[in-house]
């Protein structure tokens, strides 16, 4: 009789303590891992990227959280134009221009199995971007900046390759879209409903976005490191 009784014994402390292992499995926190990178290359034009990355938000939940700075040196569009929608009509002087980008992006990384020996995430989010464009006439007396200020969407592929134990490199593709957005410089701003204010001449906003290079579409191609804290 014992001997009958040890078997359903040990299978009921063989469950009761599988219950208890799971059950505490389920109730440990999860625990979030930090990393930050630094990455270089095209952003229609060249670019720099400085970014932290947030993982295991929760017990299951698959989406990393990305939240990246970017510099981008960029064609700021036609200095004669510019001039003549802006400012004036005169044509002395010779240009000289140059814009640059500042852009804050917020990313949300989902993993897929498609590289081989790396880890491989689809990206997408939500990026704002804050576009100068200067423009200065040597001789003309004219220097100005245009200004805008958009909200974009984005997405692409990164792949994250072991270097070491807390090193990745990282390679990422993909393409931003920037929604038009309102056009300033010296005292006159044009408005994508075109409320603009202080007009030059009968010019409207679609002659301005022709002719300063805020963004719109900006293909991505980066490289760079990440380190896991």
């Amino acid at each position: 009789m014992r001997k009958k009784a040890v078997l359903p014994l040990l299978v009921t402390l063989s469950l009761s303590s599988a219950l208890t292992a799971q059950t505490g499995d389920e109730n440990v926190a999860a625990k979030p891992q930090f990393s930050a990178g630094l990455q270089m290359g095209y952003n229609s034009g060249l670019g720099v990227a400085a970014s932290g990355l947030i993982s295991d938000l929760a017990r299951g939940f698959p989406l990393q959280a990305k939240l990246g700075i970017w510099y981008t040196s960029v064609e700021p569009g036609q200095p004669w134009d510019a001039r003549q929608i802006f400012i004036n009509n005169a044509t002395n002087g010779s240009p000289q221009e140059n814009g640059r980008t500042w852009e804050l992006k917020l990313d949300f990384l989902y993993p897929v199995r498609l590289l081989s020996q790396s880890r491989t995430f689809l990206f997408g989010g939500v990026r704002h971007s804050r576009f100068t464009g200067n423009f200065r006439f040597v001789g003309g007396n004219e220097d100005f900046d245009v200004r805008s200020n958009q909200w974009g969407l984005g997405g692409g592929l990164e792949g994250h390759f072991g270097v070491s134990s807390r090193f990745d490199m990282v390679l990422s593709a993909g393409v931003d879209h920037f929604f038009s957005g309102t056009l300033s410089g010296h005292d006159t701003a044009y408005n994508p409903d075109n409320d603009n204010v202080n007009p030059r001449e009968d010019f409207t906003y679609s002659d301005a976005d022709a002719a300063i290079g805020q963004p719109k579409w900006k293909p991505i191609l980066m490289m760079g490191f990440n380190y896991r804290f």
